[in-house]
């Protein structure tokens, strides 16, 4: 049997979208996704990328490339101290993380310590801590071949501070203090008033219950 799937140890979460599908482009297909910042002192689990990746391309060889390996083979792994395919340069959450994105058409499992589906979705951001199951795989489309990372599941370890760049209320408030009561405005001299009508009473013909204002 391939072995292709990988479970990692704790990492972190960017780019998420775990409860939703979401589409990068106008004209993609929406998919469940996140990106995950693998901490580069983290040996253990890069080992067991690497091998599932090795496994994923034995595997294109021989059903997806006609027996051969490609000589530019895309792996969708990349070092956070480089830059991006486009050339643009990682954020720097990713410094000192090995850094893949993984998705898939349909909703993973998302849990908690226990093993239980998180329910309340703002639980999970991008940020937070989680282990991520998840499986490599060989492809052949559009002339494009290369190794490609599903998402199967995840479990939310700890908190961590949001990315995003936003702040929270009490960062952007808390250093005003108590507004300053606004001062009473001075009375105005008041022209030709008319006195307020005396009010009225009087009893509902239909229901005989006393009435007015």
């Amino acid at each position: 049997m391939v072995e292709t799937a990988v479970t990692t140890n704790r990492a972190r979460l960017s780019y998420e979208h775990l409860f939703r599908p979401y589409a990068h482009q106008p004209n993609q297909e929406p998919k469940y996704s996140v990106t995950i910042l693998v901490p580069k002192t983290d040996a253990e689990t890069k080992r067991r990328i690497d091998a599932a990746i090795a496994a994923a391309t034995n595997a294109g060889v021989s059903k997806c490339w006609n027996g051969a390996k490609p000589p530019v083979l895309a792996v969708p792994v990349y070092d956070g101290d480089g830059v991006r395919p486009n050339g643009e340069h990682f954020g720097a959450e990713c410094k000192g993380c090995w850094v893949f994105t993984a998705s898939s058409k349909n909703a993973p499992q998302v849990v908690d310590l226990s093993l239980n589906p998180i329910i309340n979705q703002s639980e999970v951001y991008s940020g937070c801590y989680a282990r991520v199951n998840v499986n490599f795989f060989p492809y052949n489309s559009n002339g494009k071949r290369g190794i490609g990372c599903g998402l199967n599941a995840v479990q939310k370890l700890e908190d961590g501070e949001p990315l995003g760049g936003g702040i929270s209320a009490a960062e952007a408030f808390g250093s005003f203090g108590a507004p300053a009561p606004m001062p009473a405005a001075p009375a105005q001299p008041v022209y030709n008033q008319v006195p307020p009508a005396e009010p009225y009473y009087g009893v509902d013909p239909i229901t005989g219950m006393p009435y007015g204002g």
